[in-house]
């Protein structure tokens, strides 16, 4: 799990062929401490499992549905990645919930400068379009950013200087595919609300008289 707070860029410093799938050598732009081989670590918001990690350098496997359900198939040696390790419980939540699971592709569609900020405008898969809501929250390449505004098959983000500085959004331009994961919460509610017409098996007696009476509300 991860928070879509992006500690820091890496570069691609090799691609490797393993089969259908591949596997990158990437360089981080910060130090790497304690690692432990096997962690998790998100590759422009995508999860990937670490090996080989060596003062800033490490290797993970993509296999061949990362590479069809992401943009890591169109990464080249030298182009530049935004890299979260994995959260621990004693972190601080300073993003919102990330998996690392993409949902979905989308490009950006406009970029427009405004003072001391940049809004992109980005396209997406219409099947995604029920869970971005405005002031709600999505992972742009692995960043937890919150909408500005949204539409049929689009949504905005407002760019302020420091993401801009350390992450990819600071080079991004028209045209770009980019890796999108909803809100994870947003799922998961869509799940229970679409099941609610199932019955459960047996009846109980709990309503809210009772979890009045028990403290509970």
């Amino acid at each position: 799990m991860f928070t879509g707070i992006i500690q820091g860029l890496g570069a691609l410093k090799a691609v490797r062929q393993a089969g259908q799938g591949l596997v990158f050598t990437i360089h981080s732009d910060f130090s790497i401490k304690d690692p432990q081989e096997g962690e998790s670590i998100a590759v422009n918001g995508v999860c990937l499992t670490a090996t080989t990690i060596s003062e800033g350098v490490f290797r993970v496997d993509v296999s061949p549905e990362t590479l069809s359900r992401t943009t890591l198939s169109g990464l080249r040696v030298g182009d530049r990645v935004n890299l979260e390790r994995a959260l621990r419980p004693s972190d601080r939540l300073g993003g919102h919930l990330v998996s690392g699971h993409v949902d979905g592709i989308g490009e950006v569609i406009e970029e427009e400068h405004l003072s001391q900020f940049t809004l992109f405008t980005i396209a997406i898969p219409e099947s995604l379009d029920r869970y971005i809501i405005e002031k709600g929250s999505v992972a742009v390449d692995g960043i937890s950013l919150t909408v500005n505004s949204y539409g049929k098959g689009y949504f905005s983000v407002a760019i302020i200087p420091h993401t801009a500085k350390l992450t990819t959004m600071g080079f991004r331009k028209k045209r770009d595919k980019i890796n999108i994961e909803v809100d994870l919460i947003g799922k998961y509610i869509e799940k229970l609300v679409l099941a609610g017409h199932i019955k459960p098996e047996k009846q109980t007696n709990i309503d809210t008289e009772f979890l009045a009476h028990h403290g509970f509300i």
